[in-house]
């Protein structure tokens, strides 16, 4: 096989890829490949650039072998770590006189190990969250068959303690079992048509009680005429009520939350009409540094606190899904000490 049909063989494989001959050195690469391990590879042994040890060894098995030989190649693309799966298959016929050669081939399994690696963490976050109440319900209810079994009053104060334990074990169910549907239906666009005013007048209604037990003014400020969107009703009430709670627990001590909506022919963020929906209080804030993680599943910027006011962590996260659902847009603005803004932004 000619050089010029070596390379253009190479050239045709959608991957990167490279013949490594008997002698161990480069016989040919693809663009792929000299965009991945560097410009000028070829004609140099494969080992002063190949420096990760299990593919040395897989690339040289190849070789001896004759036969099919699979690995992992790590990279970093500048932003982010990367993961090849690397097969090497041997070529009879070609490179030095004619000994044969390896080619070598790369898959990006960047995502899918990314994916393995999430789904790994959700469930370690999973089974931390469940197994803290637990351990505390087993506790209680051995102190209770135990030393607490004819004390009233202890008995009473540990039920209060299990009965918040469960409750907390119950929301966090509640939703995992939302994040599992909001996840599920977010290819599928809402086709119904809503006044969001009205949806957000209901949704303040309900949550006025619990403002006046924290000593929060919620107001609502709204244009006159309906602001129209496109939207599952269900959803969108669950990601404002989310929102209002957050800030009537964390924002309490700013002594007000402000729920503002504001309609446009053409919103910057859309570049079309839409909605805009404020969510604003005036507490503590958020440090920025937590600001780009705030949607992530189980992630705090308060765990302590979180915990203690009865957050499962997984709030932000269906309000993230939901809103994408609708084609909208979540914006966070926050300064310590002076309160937070949640923004949705929602096309017409």
């Amino acid at each position: 096989m000619s050089d010029e049909l070596i390379s253009d063989f190479l050239a045709a494989i959608p991957l990167p890829a490279l013949l490594v001959d008997q002698s161990e050195r480069i016989l040919a690469a693809n663009a792929e490949a000299l965009t991945l391990l560097g410009q000028h590879i070829t004609g140099r042994h494969f080992a002063t650039f190949l420096r990760q040890p299990q593919l040395i060894e897989a690339i040289e098995q190849g070789l001896q072998s004759k036969g099919a030989v699979r690995t992992r190649y790590l990279a970093n693309d500048g932003a982010q770590d990367t993961t090849f799966d690397v097969s090497c298959r041997y070529v009879r016929g070609v490179g030095a006189v004619k000994g044969g050669a390896v080619l070598v081939s790369f898959v990006d399994v960047t995502d899918v190990e990314q994916a393995g690696q999430m789904r790994r963490d959700f469930v370690a976050n999973v089974s931390h969250e469940l197994r803290t109440p637990l351990t505390a319900l087993m506790g209680f209810i051995e102190t209770l068959r135990g030393p607490a079994r004819h004390d009233a009053v202890a008995r009473e104060r540990f039920l209060e303690i299990m009965e918040a334990e469960a409750s907390r074990m119950n929301r966090l169910v509640g939703d995992l079992l939302s994040l599992n549907r909001v996840e599920s239906e977010e290819r599928v666009r809402p086709r119904e048509r809503l006044d969001l005013t009205a949806l957000l007048n209901s949704t303040a209604a309900s949550l006025r009680p619990l403002a006046e037990g924290a000593g929060v003014e919620l107001t609502l400020v709204a244009p006159d005429d309906p602001a129209l969107v496109t939207g599952d009703a269900d959803q969108l009430r669950q990601v404002f009520a989310n929102l209002l709670e957050n800030a009537l627990k964390y924002g309490a001590g700013g002594g007000r939350v402000e729920l503002i909506i504001s309609t446009s022919d053409r919103d910057p963020a859309l570049r079309g009409p839409g909605s805009r929906v404020q969510v604003r209080d005036h507490g503590a804030g958020i440090d920025p540094v937590h600001l780009p993680r705030l949607t992530e599943r189980f992630y705090r910027a308060d765990s302590h606190r979180s915990r203690e006011l009865g957050g499962t962590g997984l709030g932000l996260a269906i309000v993230k899904h939901i809103v994408n659902r609708h084609r909208g847009r979540l914006r966070v603005e926050s300064e310590l000490g002076k309160g937070s803004t949640f923004t949705v932004i929602l096309p017409a």
